[in-house]
Protein backbone atom coordinates (compact mmCIF):
# COMPACT_ATOMS: atom_id res chain seq x y z
CA UNK A 1 0.00 0.00 0.00
CA UNK A 2 2.68 2.21 0.93
CA UNK A 3 4.82 1.40 -2.16
CA UNK A 4 1.91 2.38 -4.66
CA UNK A 5 1.49 5.37 -2.98
CA UNK A 6 4.51 6.52 -3.31
CA UNK A 7 4.90 5.42 -6.93
CA UNK A 8 1.65 7.55 -7.56
CA UNK A 9 3.18 10.14 -5.88
CA UNK A 10 6.65 9.97 -8.12
CA UNK A 11 4.50 9.73 -11.19
CA UNK A 12 2.46 13.52 -10.37
CA UNK A 13 5.60 14.99 -9.84
CA UNK A 14 7.00 13.93 -13.01
CA UNK A 15 3.68 14.65 -14.97
CA UNK A 16 3.96 18.64 -12.77
CA UNK A 17 7.74 19.17 -13.73
CA UNK A 18 6.72 18.33 -17.40
CA UNK A 19 4.45 20.67 -17.46
CA UNK A 20 6.24 23.15 -15.84
CA UNK A 21 8.78 22.66 -18.53
CA UNK A 22 6.24 23.87 -21.25
CA UNK A 23 5.17 26.82 -19.43
CA UNK A 24 9.02 28.08 -19.30
CA UNK A 25 9.91 27.54 -22.66
CA UNK A 26 6.49 29.33 -23.86
CA UNK A 27 7.43 32.30 -21.47
CA UNK A 28 10.93 32.34 -22.61
CA UNK A 29 10.51 32.07 -26.10
CA UNK A 30 8.95 35.44 -25.95
CA UNK A 31 10.99 38.29 -26.49
CA UNK A 32 12.59 40.49 -23.85
CA UNK A 33 10.65 44.10 -24.76
CA UNK A 34 7.59 41.88 -25.18
CA UNK A 35 7.82 41.33 -21.29
CA UNK A 36 4.60 43.32 -19.72
CA UNK A 37 3.86 43.18 -15.93
CA UNK A 38 1.66 40.37 -16.59
CA UNK A 39 4.30 38.05 -17.66
CA UNK A 40 6.45 38.99 -14.58
CA UNK A 41 3.50 38.42 -12.68
CA UNK A 42 3.00 34.47 -13.87
CA UNK A 43 6.89 33.82 -13.60
CA UNK A 44 6.64 35.05 -9.84
CA UNK A 45 3.54 33.09 -9.12
CA UNK A 46 5.27 30.20 -10.63
CA UNK A 47 8.30 30.72 -8.98
CA UNK A 48 6.70 30.33 -5.53
CA UNK A 49 4.68 27.46 -6.58
CA UNK A 50 7.60 25.94 -7.28
CA UNK A 51 8.93 26.48 -3.83
CA UNK A 52 5.93 25.65 -2.29
CA UNK A 53 5.18 22.31 -3.84
CA UNK A 54 9.06 21.63 -3.24
CA UNK A 55 8.67 22.24 0.74
CA UNK A 56 5.01 20.64 0.94
CA UNK A 57 6.90 17.59 -0.83
CA UNK A 58 10.00 17.28 1.57
CA UNK A 59 8.13 17.61 4.87
CA UNK A 60 6.31 14.07 5.15
CA UNK A 61 9.67 12.59 4.23
CA UNK A 62 12.05 14.35 6.31
CA UNK A 63 11.51 13.30 9.60
CA UNK A 64 11.62 9.20 8.15
CA UNK A 65 15.73 10.22 6.92
CA UNK A 66 16.17 12.24 10.49
CA UNK A 67 14.74 9.22 12.49
CA UNK A 68 17.89 6.86 11.95
CA UNK A 69 20.57 9.64 12.66
CA UNK A 70 19.04 10.63 15.92
CA UNK A 71 20.53 7.53 17.18
CA UNK A 72 23.62 7.41 15.82
CA UNK A 73 24.60 10.84 17.40
CA UNK A 74 23.64 9.48 21.01
CA UNK A 75 25.65 6.78 20.70
CA UNK A 76 28.46 9.02 19.42
CA UNK A 77 28.17 11.25 22.13
CA UNK A 78 28.43 8.22 24.61
CA UNK A 79 31.38 7.37 22.76
CA UNK A 80 32.62 11.28 22.61
CA UNK A 81 32.30 10.93 26.41
CA UNK A 82 34.31 8.34 27.09
CA UNK A 83 36.77 9.81 24.81
CA UNK A 84 36.87 12.28 26.72
CA UNK A 85 36.53 10.70 30.12
CA UNK A 86 39.85 8.53 29.49
CA UNK A 87 41.94 11.21 27.76
CA UNK A 88 41.34 13.62 30.73
CA UNK A 89 42.99 11.29 33.10
CA UNK A 90 46.57 11.35 31.37
CA UNK A 91 45.74 14.93 30.30
CA UNK A 92 45.93 15.77 34.03
CA UNK A 93 48.41 13.40 34.53
CA UNK A 94 50.56 15.12 32.09
CA UNK A 95 49.60 18.69 33.68
CA UNK A 96 50.91 17.34 37.60
CA UNK A 97 53.83 15.84 35.87
CA UNK A 98 54.60 19.41 34.21
CA UNK A 99 54.36 21.43 37.73
CA UNK A 100 56.68 18.50 39.36
CA UNK A 101 59.09 19.46 36.76
CA UNK A 102 58.37 23.22 36.90
CA UNK A 103 59.06 23.12 40.66
CA UNK A 104 62.23 20.87 40.41
CA UNK A 105 63.80 23.66 38.19
CA UNK A 106 62.36 25.97 40.77
CA UNK A 107 64.03 24.20 44.01
CA UNK A 108 67.37 23.88 42.11
CA UNK A 109 67.55 27.47 41.09
CA UNK A 110 67.17 28.83 44.46
CA UNK A 111 69.07 26.09 45.83
CA UNK A 112 72.13 27.47 48.08
CA UNK A 113 75.03 27.94 46.07
CA UNK A 114 78.37 26.50 47.15
CA UNK A 115 80.82 29.20 48.23
CA UNK A 116 84.06 28.87 46.05
CA UNK A 117 87.25 29.23 48.09
CA UNK A 118 88.08 32.37 47.48
CA UNK A 119 85.18 33.60 49.00
CA UNK A 120 85.70 31.56 51.82
CA UNK A 121 89.27 33.07 51.82
CA UNK A 122 87.75 36.85 52.06
CA UNK A 123 85.30 36.04 54.64
CA UNK A 124 87.37 34.01 57.28
CA UNK A 125 90.24 37.07 56.81
CA UNK A 126 87.45 39.39 57.41
CA UNK A 127 88.68 41.98 54.43
CA UNK A 128 92.13 41.64 56.08
CA UNK A 129 94.49 43.18 53.47
CA UNK A 130 97.85 42.35 54.84
CA UNK A 131 98.34 38.55 56.28
CA UNK A 132 102.03 37.43 57.60
CA UNK A 133 102.90 33.70 58.08
CA UNK A 134 105.24 31.41 59.66
CA UNK A 135 106.67 28.74 57.15
CA UNK A 136 107.71 25.58 59.32
CA UNK A 137 104.80 23.39 60.53
CA UNK A 138 102.05 25.69 58.73
CA UNK A 139 103.21 26.19 54.69
CA UNK A 140 106.26 23.20 55.08
CA UNK A 141 105.96 19.91 55.88
CA UNK A 142 109.20 20.47 58.48
CA UNK A 143 108.40 21.70 61.95
CA UNK A 144 112.07 22.43 63.07
CA UNK A 145 115.08 24.87 61.57
CA UNK A 146 116.76 21.41 61.82
CA UNK A 147 115.21 19.59 58.97
CA UNK A 148 115.34 22.45 56.66
CA UNK A 149 119.37 22.38 56.61
CA UNK A 150 118.38 18.34 55.05
CA UNK A 151 115.43 18.53 52.87
CA UNK A 152 112.89 21.54 52.55
CA UNK A 153 109.14 19.71 51.34
CA UNK A 154 106.20 22.97 50.41
CA UNK A 155 103.35 21.09 51.68
CA UNK A 156 100.43 20.50 48.33
CA UNK A 157 97.12 20.78 50.26
CA UNK A 158 97.60 24.21 51.32
CA UNK A 159 99.54 25.56 47.75
CA UNK A 160 95.58 26.24 46.75
CA UNK A 161 95.07 28.30 49.82
CA UNK A 162 98.44 29.95 49.80
CA UNK A 163 97.43 31.72 46.22
CA UNK A 164 94.23 32.31 46.89
CA UNK A 165 95.42 34.83 49.70
CA UNK A 166 97.68 36.26 47.81
CA UNK A 167 95.29 37.05 45.71
CA UNK A 168 93.50 39.20 47.96
CA UNK A 169 95.92 40.15 50.57
CA UNK A 170 100.11 40.96 50.92
CA UNK A 171 100.95 38.38 51.75
CA UNK A 172 104.95 37.73 53.85
CA UNK A 173 106.48 34.16 54.41
CA UNK A 174 109.27 34.23 57.49
CA UNK A 175 111.16 31.66 59.64
CA UNK A 176 114.08 31.47 61.22
CA UNK A 177 116.77 29.11 60.00
CA UNK A 178 119.96 28.31 61.11
CA UNK A 179 122.19 28.68 57.83
CA UNK A 180 122.13 30.83 54.06
CA UNK A 181 121.77 27.54 52.78
CA UNK A 182 119.09 26.76 54.21
CA UNK A 183 117.27 30.00 53.23
CA UNK A 184 118.39 29.09 49.65
CA UNK A 185 116.83 25.38 50.01
CA UNK A 186 113.17 26.87 51.58
CA UNK A 187 113.15 29.71 48.65
CA UNK A 188 114.00 26.81 45.71
CA UNK A 189 110.92 24.80 46.94
CA UNK A 190 108.84 27.49 47.01
CA UNK A 191 109.65 28.31 43.60
CA UNK A 192 109.65 24.90 42.59
CA UNK A 193 106.37 24.76 43.95
CA UNK A 194 105.13 27.61 41.59
CA UNK A 195 104.05 30.40 44.34
CA UNK A 196 106.36 33.14 42.69
CA UNK A 197 104.76 31.89 39.37
CA UNK A 198 101.05 31.32 39.51
CA UNK A 199 100.20 33.62 42.63
CA UNK A 200 101.33 37.05 43.64
CA UNK A 201 104.00 36.44 45.81
CA UNK A 202 107.38 37.78 45.38
CA UNK A 203 110.87 36.41 46.53
CA UNK A 204 111.32 39.19 48.67
CA UNK A 205 108.44 39.27 51.20
CA UNK A 206 110.23 35.27 52.20
CA UNK A 207 111.73 37.02 54.84
CA UNK A 208 114.70 34.82 57.37
CA UNK A 209 115.66 35.47 60.72
CA UNK A 210 118.08 33.57 63.44
CA UNK A 211 115.83 33.82 66.18
CA UNK A 212 112.32 33.38 67.48
CA UNK A 213 111.69 37.22 68.79
CA UNK A 214 113.45 38.38 64.96
CA UNK A 215 110.30 36.81 63.81
CA UNK A 216 108.08 38.69 66.59
CA UNK A 217 109.72 41.76 65.14
CA UNK A 218 108.92 40.87 62.17
CA UNK A 219 105.40 40.96 62.15
CA UNK A 220 105.27 44.25 64.42
CA UNK A 221 107.02 46.05 62.27
CA UNK A 222 104.83 45.17 59.20
CA UNK A 223 101.33 45.42 61.20
CA UNK A 224 99.23 43.24 59.17
CA UNK A 225 95.88 42.53 59.88
CA UNK A 226 96.98 38.33 60.26
CA UNK A 227 99.04 36.61 61.46
CA UNK A 228 99.76 32.87 61.43
CA UNK A 229 101.86 30.55 63.16
CA UNK A 230 102.30 27.66 65.29
CA UNK A 231 104.47 28.83 68.31
CA UNK A 232 101.70 29.68 71.53
CA UNK A 233 104.18 31.82 73.05
CA UNK A 234 104.81 34.24 69.96
CA UNK A 235 101.17 34.14 69.37
CA UNK A 236 100.56 35.19 72.73
CA UNK A 237 102.95 38.01 72.35
CA UNK A 238 101.59 39.29 69.54
CA UNK A 239 97.59 39.14 70.99
CA UNK A 240 98.12 42.68 71.91
CA UNK A 241 99.10 44.42 68.41
CA UNK A 242 97.68 41.96 65.80
CA UNK A 243 93.74 42.53 64.97
CA UNK A 244 93.59 38.51 64.40
CA UNK A 245 95.64 35.75 64.84
CA UNK A 246 95.67 32.33 63.48
CA UNK A 247 97.25 29.39 65.92
CA UNK A 248 98.08 26.28 63.89
CA UNK A 249 97.96 23.35 66.62
CA UNK A 250 97.43 19.53 66.24
CA UNK A 251 95.77 19.50 69.61
CA UNK A 252 93.49 22.86 70.01
CA UNK A 253 90.74 23.65 67.10
CA UNK A 254 89.01 26.36 69.24
CA UNK A 255 88.92 29.91 69.55
CA UNK A 256 91.64 30.44 72.61
CA UNK A 257 90.58 34.65 72.60
CA UNK A 258 88.70 36.98 71.17
CA UNK A 259 91.01 37.82 68.23
CA UNK A 260 92.77 34.39 68.22
CA UNK A 261 91.89 30.96 66.28
CA UNK A 262 93.04 27.88 66.77
CA UNK A 263 93.11 24.67 64.02
CA UNK A 264 95.04 21.93 63.14
CA UNK A 265 96.10 23.30 59.09
CA UNK A 266 95.44 26.61 57.30
CA UNK A 267 94.01 24.20 54.68
CA UNK A 268 91.26 23.12 57.37
CA UNK A 269 90.84 26.57 58.78
CA UNK A 270 89.42 27.82 55.20
CA UNK A 271 87.34 24.36 54.65
CA UNK A 272 89.45 23.56 51.66
CA UNK A 273 90.04 19.69 53.34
Amino acid sequence: MAESSKEELVQLIKRFGAYLTVKMSNIFSISFHNLNSRSVGAIAGLAVAIVFTWRLLRSPSAPQRRQPKRQAPAASSSSITSHTNATFVPSGVSSSSDDVRAQNVVDEFFQPVKPTLGQIVRQKLSEGRKVTCQLLGVILEESTPEELQKQVTVRSSVLEVLLEITKYCDLYLMERVLDDESEKKVVLALEEAGVFTSGGLVKDKVLFCSTEIGRTSFVRQLEPDWHIDTNPEIVSQLARFIKYELHISPTRTERTASNVFSSPSLEQFFGSV
